[in-house]
């Protein structure tokens, strides 16, 4: 099994599902395994069964480690995000690109010591282009239409964020902010995986139009899922995928330098 998604609590009618367990050293995860058109694709609940687990509560390094045991090596993975960008609006769709950091106290690496050793992975391009090229092909097809790529702002939830924090991650050259994202893409990193982030945009920033009460942020993202999803699997089902075309095999991790 090669390819995989990693979005919210369930994936709509796509074709034979059933479920596994993976016991990694981090903890034991349990994944969808979807039939499509002969292809076995992984899809991760990130939240866990029912939407259970706060983003900041996320087991992040055994959901990645569980797909790198399944043998996945491709990884789209939807977000919901806020929007401080005026481009970019409530019900749209934005590819991310890169982020900024800015969670707590998440365990954010596989190398901390011990028999894994020190490293620090690069993050030149933390997300796939051949990925997001593809989803970009594929979106024309299926009838999404992407609004642009976006600097995605991890905060560490699950609260949202103030107006002045939002002006500030402004000034610093983000578009969307959301609680996700991190440490999830630096560990696909770590791993050789090419991961691509595909975000919906279900409200404005705090204090950038309106009161974030205003906005129905479940139900955008909802109408929104379906063809995103519908997308990552075209994608996943019709593409001849090779990690020839990026660097995200080898990410030149530097054993202990710095």
């Amino acid at each position: 099994m090669r390819k995989a998604i990693i979005g919210g609590t369930g994936v709509y009618d796509l074709g034979e599902t059933a479920s596994r367990e993976v016991i990694t050293e981090y903890g034991t995860v349990e994944v969808d395994i979807l039939n499509i058109k002969g292809e076995e694709i992984a899809f991760l609940p990130r939240h866990g069964k029912g939407h259970s687990i706060p983003p900041h509560l996320i087991n992040y390094r055994a959901n990645l480690m569980a797909l790198k045991e399944l043998g996945v090596k491709y990884i789209y993975a939807s977000c919901a995000v806020g929007s401080m960008n005026e481009n970019f609006a409530p019900g749209e769709a934005v590819l991310i690109k890169d982020f900024i950091d800015f969670t707590k106290k998440r365990p954010l690496t596989f190398y901390e010591g011990g028999k894994r050793g020190v490293a620090h992975v690069p993050m030149d391009e933390p997300y796939c282009p051949n990925l997001r090229k593809k989803f970009v092909k594929h979106a024309k097809k299926t009838g999404l239409d992407i609004k642009g790529e976006a600097v995605y702002v991890c905060t560490e939830g699950p609260r949202f964020e103030t107006a002045s924090e939002i002006r500030m991650f402004q000034r610093l050259g983000a578009d969307v902010v959301g609680m996700t994202n991190v440490p999830e893409v630096v560990l696909a990193n770590e791993l050789g995986m090419c991961y691509q982030a595909v975000a919906i945009i279900t409200n404005w920033c705090t204090g950038f139009k309106g009161m974030l009460l205003d906005h129905d942020i479940k139900g955008i993202m909802e109408e929104n899922k379906e063809l995103i999803t519908s997308t990552f699997i075209s994608v996943l089902t019709e593409e001849e995928l090779t990690q020839d075309e990026c660097n995200c095999e080898n990410p030149l991790l530097i054993m202990g330098l710095i």
